[in-house]
């Protein structure tokens, strides 16, 4: 990001200069010599020179330039935009992986504690000469594959967490998100008319300002064909002291315009005038696919949405039976009318309904977050200027 805004300032500066051509150039000078010339005696000489060029824009090349550089800068503001708006859809998608990774670690621990519990009923029933050591045997794997789980959840948290770090511009170790629920209200975003789609997306007014600015620099690979008319004049006085140099006697002046014109130069200036058009083709062709693009992308997060939402509802009814499935086939194991093996798949089927259901929730917010940078992220073309 703040390489992109270097750029901008760099672009900025190329305007700057180009504006520069519409006015004058004024130099002056001040000199002193002492020298001779073979056996003549050594002598001062002193002079004091004012000179200045003018190129009149007649043709408009310097008008095109400024055009051209002006609508460039617009583009590295776009593309700082870009850039910016990248930066904080990661942030974002890195910090809701970061809590649906919080999520996980609960449901986890939330299996352990019933795995537990599992064990224990398990040890029991054993101990009284009801249950195989197969039971307990196989609640204690259970339980270990968890507890597995449950410490290998934390590298991808620690992952993110340094990831989120360096997105805000910090040192890894020193930054510490504390564990939170995450949310479950999975912001709506109104995609708008295609037409405002245009004018949201730092993209496409990026690319569409690159494209104003190579037609620019059509107009000036064309003004090369014309003359250009140069004024300049230079006002020099020469003395051999200071003190009679500003006399009229010492003054030499001249005044008048200069007519240049290129008779031949191998058709370079035509092979410009063909690179600059080619240069415009291709930037028009990055500009229609840049809004193809855009609303390629915005069509897919809001079908993705769509769906999503359609998923959670089926996913959080599954989760609600496959918890309701656990407790009746501990009851029953209770009972000793179904073997250990039900529990454990009655256990491992709510995980996975658990799992998937997150997992679906961490989907809805992170399209959520993309189509929110798919449509600008709140930024408009009115920004360029």
């Amino acid at each position: 990001v703040k390489a992109a805004a270097a750029a901008v300032d760099q672009a900025r500066a190329l305007v700057a200069q180009a504006r520069a051509g519409f006015w004058p150039t004024i130099a002056a000078g001040v000199g002193a010599q002492r020298g001779a010339a073979g056996t003549a005696p050594a002598h001062n000489t002193v002079d004091a020179s004012l000179s200045g060029n003018w190129t009149l824009d007649i043709w408009g090349q310097i008008r095109r330039t400024v055009e051209s550089d002006r609508a460039s800068a617009q583009a590295s503001v776009a593309a700082l935009a870009a850039a910016t708006l990248s930066a904080q859809g990661e942030l974002a998608t890195d910090y809701f992986e970061l809590r649906a990774q919080d999520e996980l670690q609960r449901l986890l621990d939330d299996i352990v504690v019933a795995e537990q519990l599992s064990l224990k009923i398990a040890e029991s029933r054993y101990k009284y000469g009801v249950a195989a050591k197969a039971d307990v045997v196989s609640a204690e794997t259970q339980l270990l594959n968890s507890q597995a789980q449950q410490l290998n959840a934390k590298i991808q948290r620690g992952i993110l967490e340094h990831a989120v770090a360096v997105l805000i511009g910090e040192q890894p170790a020193s930054l510490s998100l504390t564990p939170t629920a995450m949310r479950n209200d999975v912001p709506t975003v109104p995609a708008g008319v295609p037409s405002s789609l245009l004018e949201r997306r730092p993209d496409v007014a990026e690319a569409e300002r690159k494209m104003a600015a190579s037609n620019a620099q059509i107009g000036v690979a064309t003004s090369a064909f014309f003359p250009s008319l140069i004024l300049s004049g230079s006002d020099q006085y020469t003395s051999g002291t200071f003190s009679r140099l500003l006399s009229a006697s010492n003054r030499v002046w001249a005044v008048g315009p200069q007519l240049a014109q290129t008779i031949f130069d191998g058709g370079l200036r035509r092979a410009e005038v063909a690179q600059a058009r080619a240069a415009y083709e291709a930037n028009i062709a990055t500009y229609r696919q840049t809004v193809l693009s855009g609303f390629e992308q915005v069509e897919d997060q809001i079908v993705t949405l769509r769906v999503l939402e359609q998923q959670a509802v089926v996913e959080d009814a599954a989760v609600a039976a496959a918890k309701e499935a656990e407790k009746l086939t501990l009851n029953q194991y209770k009972a000793g009318t179904v073997p250990y093996s039900s529990v454990i798949t009655a256990q491992t089927t709510r995980l996975a309904s658990e799992e998937t259901a997150l997992s679906v929730l961490s989907s809805r917010l992170q399209a959520s977050v993309t189509l929110i940078e798919a449509l600008g992220g709140g930024w408009t073309e009115a920004q360029l200027n």
